[in-house]
């Protein structure tokens, strides 16, 4: 067992430098967690492979990968129900597929307790967008925590568990990126080392499990209630704190204060930590529900109140509602640009948006001076040897010589960015599964320009097939090229459904067999003069086509490689002492 895992899974007390994502497996541990599941995506993946790095006789709880994030909601929604604390997590557009179940949600007894772990990404730094998870705690009526460093990341994701325990009801923590990937020394608490009791407690008496028709509103009537009951608490929570670093004292007569949370909270005591001007700040800990009595007490405790918050203007809406019913004569600030709406609000950026709002107190700076010499944008790029390079080489190749109007389609993973120079395949991208429903609806009555959409062998088992399915069903005249290197590459090197690391492997060809898909070549994708041919074949056969262009992931192969030789290195050493 690795030095890391054995800190992991250490019973007693200890303090130490920790990752937020690996902060939560100790949480995890300590809270009791007995089933874990995940969709791998960023910025969440670490959280998984701390799980991972525990040798799976010596972990003290469930855990699989499962083939897409409602599949990983789903198992841990059904472990809570038959009595064991379960969690999930995935990256914030991870949701999307999830939400069809996480909106029932509320409405279930969750008996074993349950926390879902969001991975936001203001900044979009590994996502197709900005989405702000927020809105779904509300749209779901489920309660929401939000940490800001990896410390609170542990605190109150066993905050969130106990809280689940208590009122039978799933919680959101929402992480952002750089919470996830923040490093702070924390002291952690005990593991309980008694045996996990897996006795199954599932019982309908202690639902009804049955949101349908008329027995939805009994259902959502108890969910209310539980949400009410949570705004009780939250009011004198420990999680949502005032701080003061400079003291109350007004600026020009004014007494200041802002409300925030997350990353945004820590941004803002930066820029409280460069002035002596006194601007109160209430940071909350649980943005939904919100504690309306404290917001008020604070709010009428000040002449001018500003709102901090990344992205949408979620907290700004509710409180100054909220404001408005309670004729709050306090002036609430707001952000005016449609740029402050966008990307991760760094102290930086905040100290702009200070200065706008209160100069005397946030004086504005200087511009920087322009950069001597603009540096080059560097795009980036599939690693050398990866075989969707090659892939992509030949497809390009006879695209151009062949079929210069051809319509490429792109998905989500490492060929995504294929759609970039040199290869400047696939030039519609929407999110995983896209590419074979979207290029149906390009292809049809299309008898002038072939479509080619492409997908890879994880996103093939996480949301192709039900437009697979669709194509083979309705033979749309298209062509699907399946890039399959054996993994889950772009979040790390996860498990596929298909590469036996899982269980038993379920392979492409034989899947597309069973939905009757007439054509389907499979071939080696550093065979460029194979996969032309196959391609061309493809592109000429009436109807759905599939094309498979296999080759392990270089990077995958070349590091399980070296680990062989390393530990062969160390068995041999050993042999010899």
């Amino acid at each position: 067992m690795s030095n890391f895992a054995e800190m992991i899974i250490k019973p007693q007390p200890w303090t130490g430098l920790m990752m937020g994502n690996h902060a939560l497996v100790r949480a995890m541990l300590e809270s009791g967690v007995r089933v874990a599941t995940t969709y791998p995506g960023s910025p969440t993946p670490e959280i998984a492979d701390a799980l991972m790095a525990i040798p799976a006789e010596v972990r003290p709880l469930y855990f699989e990968y499962s083939t897409n994030e409602k599949v990983a909601l789903e198992v841990a929604f059904g472990a809570s129900i038959n009595g064991h604390l379960s969690t999930v997590f995935f990256k914030s557009v991870g949701l999307n597929v999830a939400l069809d179940s996480a909106m029932q949600l509320s409405m279930m007894e969750t008996i074993g307790g349950m926390v879902v772990v969001l991975g936001d990404d203001p900044g979009a730094n590994s996502s197709q967008n900005e989405q702000d998870n927020r809105h779904i705690a509300r749209m779901s009526y489920l309660p929401m925590f939000e940490p800001g460093t990896p410390d609170e990341a542990y605190r109150m994701f066993k905050a969130a568990a106990a809280l689940s325990q208590r009122i039978n009801m799933p919680v959101f923590l929402r992480l952002t990126t750089h919470v996830c990937h923040a490093r702070e020394v924390i002291q952690f608490g005990t593991v309980p080392t008694d045996e996990p009791n897996w006795l199954p407690a599932y019982d309908p008496a202690n639902g009804p499990y049955w949101p349908i028709t008329q027995s939805i509103y009994p259902l959502k009537r108890r969910a209310f209630a539980k949400l009410a009951a949570v705004a009780k608490e939250v009011e004198t929570s420990p999680l949502n704190e005032i701080l003061a670093p400079n003291g109350s004292e007004p600026v020009n007569g004014k007494r200041l204060g802002v409300i925030t949370s997350g990353i945004p909270a820590f941004a803002m005591l930066e820029c409280l930590d460069q002035i002596d001007a006194g601007v109160d700040v209430l940071k909350l800990g649980i943005t939904y529900p919100l504690p309306e009595r404290r917001l008020l007490d604070f709010i009428n405790a000040h002449d001018e109140v500003l709102i901090v918050e990344e992205l949408d203007r979620v907290l700004e809406g509710e409180i100054k509602a909220l404001a408005f019913d309670h004729k709050v004569t306090a002036a609430i600030r707001m952000r005016t640009e449609t740029e402050q709406l966008m990307r991760e609000l760094t102290p930086d950026r905040l100290w702009d948006l200070l200065s706008q709002t209160w100069p005397d107190a946030f004086p504005a700076r200087a511009a920087r001076p322009a950069a001597e010499e603009d540096v080059a944008p560097r795009l980036p790029q599939m690693c050398p040897g990866c075989g969707h390079r090659s892939a992509f080489h030949a497809i390009r190749d006879l695209l151009a010589d062949e079929f210069p109007n051809a319509i490429t389609v792109a998905d989500i993973g490492c060929h995504s960015l294929g759609a970039m120079e040199p290869y400047e395949m696939g030039t519609v991208l929407m999110c995983m599964g896209h590419s074979n429903g979207t290029g149906a609806g390009l292809a049809i009555n299309n008898d002038t320009r072939p479509v080619i959409s492409f997908i890879g062998d994880s996103t093939f088992y996480h949301a192709g097939l039900p437009a697979i399915i669709n194509a083979s069903l309705h033979n749309h005249n298209l062509t699907l090229v399946v890039l399959e290197n054996y993994t889950t590459a772009m979040t790390g090197h996860q498990p596929t459904a298909g590469n036996g690391e899982m269980g038993d492997k379920i392979l492409i060809p034989a899947v597309l067999e069973a939905l009757g898909v007439k054509f389907v070549r499979s071939v080696d994708a550093y065979r460029q003069d194979e996969l032309k041919q196959h391609l061309r074949e493809a592109i000429a056969h009436p109807g759905f086509a599939v094309v498979i262009a296999k080759h392990p992931c270089m990077l995958k192969f070349l590091r399980d490689k070296q680990r062989r030789l390393a530990n062969k290195k160390e068995a041999d050493v050993g042999a010899n002492k």
